[in-house]
């Protein structure tokens, strides 16, 4: 922070001052080039590889209508389900093709182990991407029949999807907002959720499971204080930090050459946060305190901008109902799209033990496993996040 300042311009500074100045000033000059150097030397990197091919990506479009061929329709199918939100953007998906059957099965490269031991979150990416692909089934008048497999499967199958015709078409509106959702890291405007727009929401969530709500603006100032805390000590905590880091992308180019994480850019942090990131969030750089107290204070300015919180939780601890989880709350970010609300799902104060139970304690959900916390609002809509292409994440055979 800059002092402010005060009064007129400054006195005019003897000889000698001014000689001691220059000095200062030279030495400032050099110190911030190098630093400058340092930050911005992955990018001159990136530019020697300009000419190298970038990852095939997925765009952000799905069909109207089904394609009439099985094959194509499954790619299709899949083509919708990677444009499902994952945790850290890091789509630990792959699908298996045989005929008129989808196989979906967790990608162990691209777990989080650190942050996510019990691989809840990325059950519950994996669940909104099984949504996704049986959205669009319903849309195109198909009859899709879901097999679970078990939390603990060796091979690491989730489901599998078979689809039959004759089925009367539905989920149009929540077909189409597939291209349109987000997750909105950007500041929302404060207003609050209209009741019938929030009892629309909660609507998507089946048995099992509950949505908590708090939309009281001293409470949700508390919590924001809460989420402060937790991402500062998770991003001081170097095993944490390390494997957040390998997901968090210097900038838009380095997200189009992973195809995946979270560009620096999304999360609009301004100032040195952003110009030297590569060593604010660097989990061996001694600039990783003022990395940590910058994305901290951005979480709590999010959260106290939202018009309401929310916490989805099941009851009891289930890890079966992890998937059916991320499926639900997949339909409640679709049909928010469709109202115009904004949605971001905040993962850190989950993945740390004090702040997760004294967040239930302040929903008042003790008693109840937390799986997702999320703020909701209205925000401009941002840009979308990469995904990799079908090519990389599925293998196709026709029957």
């Amino acid at each position: 922070m800059h002092a402010p300042v005060r009064g007129g311009p400054p006195p005019k500074s003897s000889a000698p001052f001014a000689a001691t100045g220059l000095d200062r000033r030279r030495f400032l000059i050099v110190a911030g080039g190098a630093l400058a150097w340092s930050a911005l030397r992955p990018y001159a990197a990136w530019a020697s590889r300009a000419g190298a091919a970038l990852p095939p990506l997925q765009v952000w479009t799905v069909p109207d209508e089904a394609p009439a061929d099985d094959l194509d329709r499954a790619r299709a199918m899949i083509g919708a389900a990677v444009l499902a939100p994952s945790h850290w953007n890091a789509q630990p998906w792959r699908f298996e093709v045989d005929g008129a059957t989808v196989r979906l099965l967790a990608d162990a490269r691209r777990a989080l182990p650190v942050t996510d031991p019990d691989q809840r979150a990325m059950r519950l990416s994996l669940g909104a991407a099984l949504e996704n692909l049986l959205v669009a089934c319903r849309a195109w008048g198909l009859r899709p029949a879901v097999t679970y497999h078990p939390p603990d499967d060796p091979g690491g199958a989730i489901a599998e999807v078979a689809w039959s015709a004759g089925g009367a078409s539905r989920d149009r509106a929540l077909y189409a907002a597939i291209p349109e959702r987000r997750t909105n890291r950007h500041a929302y405007d404060g207003r609050g959720l209209y009741a019938e727009n929030r009892a629309a929401l909660t609507a998507q969530i089946g048995a099992d499971l509950r949505l908590h709500w708090i939309d009281d603006r001293p409470a949700l100032h508390s919590i924001a204080d809460l989420a402060f805390e937790a991402v500062r000590d998770q991003i001081l905590d170097h095993r944490a930090e390390t494997e957040c880091r390998a997901w968090m992308r210097l900038g838009d180019d380095e997200s189009l050459r992973h195809g995946d994480g979270i560009s620096i850019d999304a999360f609009e942090l301004g100032g040195p946060a952003k110009w030297f990131a590569s060593r604010y969030f660097d989990p061996d750089s001694w600039l990783l305190g003022e990395g940590a107290g910058s994305m901290a204070k951005h979480v709590r300015d999010g959260v106290r901008s939202a018009g309401a919180l929310a916490l989805l939780t099941a009851l009891p601890r289930r890890p079966d109902l992890w998937v059916p989880a991320g499926q639900a709350y997949e339909r409640m970010a679709l049909t928010a799209t469709g109202l115009g609300i904004a949605m971001q799902p905040i993962d850190t104060p989950l993945e740390r033990s004090a702040p997760r139970a004294e967040l239930v304690r302040r929903f008042g959900a003790e008693g109840e496993e937390p799986l997702l916390f999320m703020r909701l609002g209205h925000a401009r809509r941002p840009d979308p996040s990469p995904r990799r292409s079908i090519a990389l994440v599925a293998s196709l055979r026709k029957a």
